[in-house]
């Protein structure tokens, strides 16, 4: 009996083994699914969503890790915030602009109730407080932040 019980855990074990890169592969496009829409969504986080993303597909498929570090919206980010290096000044005040900008748009217009506005701007003042505790990278080197030539 315990050779059929280790046979079995063993067949289990190499099916977990091929059903994980996929289910991490379906996890990381979905949450840069999420990611790409929380660009033009008010309350929904982009960053992160594409964190979680870039760490699926680390576990799941380094081709697709590879992809997205190097892409060249999301890539110098990811690369900076995995080292420890946090966000540029101005991906924080575009980040928070564009937060509160959207929030207070949905709030004055589109949400009717008074708990839902609660709810809205706590997330929000949550979200915020996270870009804020985020560590500030005031390296000088070019990336695509500063297309215009501008220094932060």
């Amino acid at each position: 009996m315990t050779v059929n019980g280790a046979s079995e855990r063993r067949r289990y074990a190499v099916q977990v083994t091929r059903i994980k890169p996929r289910l991490l592969l379906a996890c990381g496009w979905t949450s840069l699914g999420l990611g790409a829409a929380g660009l033009v969504l008010p309350v929904l986080p982009t960053v992160p969503f594409v964190l979680l993303a870039a760490a699926c597909f680390l576990r799941g498929s380094e081709k697709q890790y590879r992809w997205l570090v190097s892409h060249p919206v999301f890539g110098p980010h990811i690369s900076d915030y995995l080292a420890g290096k946090g966000l540029r000044p101005r991906a924080k005040i575009t980040a928070l602009a564009t937060l509160w900008a959207s929030v207070l748009l949905s709030v004055l217009v589109f949400i009717p109730l008074l708990a839902a506005d609660v709810v809205v701007l706590a997330i929000a003042a949550a979200v915020s407080v996270y870009i804020l505790r985020l560590p500030t990278n005031r390296d000088r080197r070019r990336t695509t932040d500063e297309d215009d030539g501008r220094r932060d």
